[in-house]
């Protein structure tokens, strides 16, 4: 007569540990690669080039002198730091408020019963993946001040022919428009993907009541996806403080940054801090000094995403 195995006790023990081991190890093991690759493209590169920032660092000479905060002292007295400073929120100001105003606008009617809704997701989505270089080429000779159609249409109103590219504010609202044509319809999809998750029993109890579409948008969407709006605004802040191929690429599609494209404009007029970095360490190769202005901009974009954390989180509050 044939018995039943017998279970070994210490074959149990030996399959409960290399369970227990498998879960407690495996999730450390999925989220390794990430670790990983932050450590030597993101936490490393920033570790030495704050070393870099204590040194007399140039492509010129093959000794690096330590000389201490002396980059940082001689960056807070610089000019030409201050005015990239001013130019970098400028842009980002005009460029990160209306262009999340006009987004969330767009998820909004995106969210509604429209035909060809797949299309319109789409096309929202087409001139973020358009080439950088593109885009600045075309916004260039729309804002051209001979032949520009900018300037061809204002001319009806009686405006005479603007160089938007020579003055500050100009220049400015100018970046600002190729900056919001990129990245309106992208933040619209993340908006949308966040208005989806809403209940629709709150509209249908608000259309009943008689809000209107504008009223149901500022009462129920805006105050139920606040997470996501948070988000994106310290997203496009960190964005908006490094920008940099824009401002690069219109000086030298215009022709008006004398002395190199990294110059940002004649008078430094939309210079960015990205730029003024670029110029520092690509044409002067003074990478200490390049590097000191790289870690003042790290700690001005944490300054500013903290701001605008608080700020939104504030004013979001204030809706519900």
């Amino acid at each position: 007569m044939s018995s039943l195995p017998l279970a070994v006790p210490g074959r149990r023990r030996r399959r409960g540990m290399r369970h227990t081991l498998d879960v407690r190890v495996s999730p450390y093991a999925y989220v390794a690669p990430f670790f990983l690759l932050f450590c030597a493209f993101g936490l490393f590169p920033l570790i030495y080039t704050a070393w870099v920032s204590l040194h007399e660092w140039t492509l010129l000479s093959d000794e690096h002198t330590f000389v201490g905060m002396d980059n940082f002292g001689t960056l807070l007295a610089d000019g030409y730091f201050w005015n990239a400073t001013f130019n970098t929120l400028s842009i980002g100001v005009l460029s990160t408020v209306p262009q999340l105003v006009l987004a969330i606008w767009l998820a909004h009617l995106l969210n509604r019963g429209l035909r060809f809704q797949t299309l319109f997701r789409v096309s929202l989505l087409l001139p973020n993946v358009t080439s950088v270089v593109a885009v600045v080429v075309i916004f260039s000779q729309l804002y051209g001040r001979d032949f520009g159609m900018i300037n061809w249409v204002l001319s009806w109103f009686g405006v005479g022919a603007i160089d938007w590219a020579a003055g500050t504010a100009t220049s400015h609202v100018a970046l600002s428009t190729m900056i919001m044509w990129r990245w309106t319809g992208y933040n619209a999809l993340i908006f949308l993907a966040a208005m989806q998750a809403v209940p629709r029993e709150l509209y249908e109890a608000a259309t009943i009541d008689g809000a209107s579409n504008f009223t149901q948008l500022r009462k129920i969407t805006v105050p139920m996806i606040r997470p996501t709006i948070i988000f994106v605004v310290i997203v496009s802040t960190i964005g908006a403080m490094q920008i940099i191929a824009e401002p690069l690429l219109f000086g030298a599609s215009t022709g008006v940054a004398q002395g190199g494209a990294a110059n940002g404009g004649p008078d430094r007029q939309f210079q960015t801090l990205a730029l003024f970095v670029y110029e520092q360490g690509f044409t002067k190769f003074d990478f200490g000094y390049a590097s000191a202005a790289s870690w003042l901009m790290f700690l001005a974009v944490v300054v500013v995403a903290g701001i605008n954390y608080l700020i939104t989180r504030r004013v979001k509050g204030g809706l519900i």
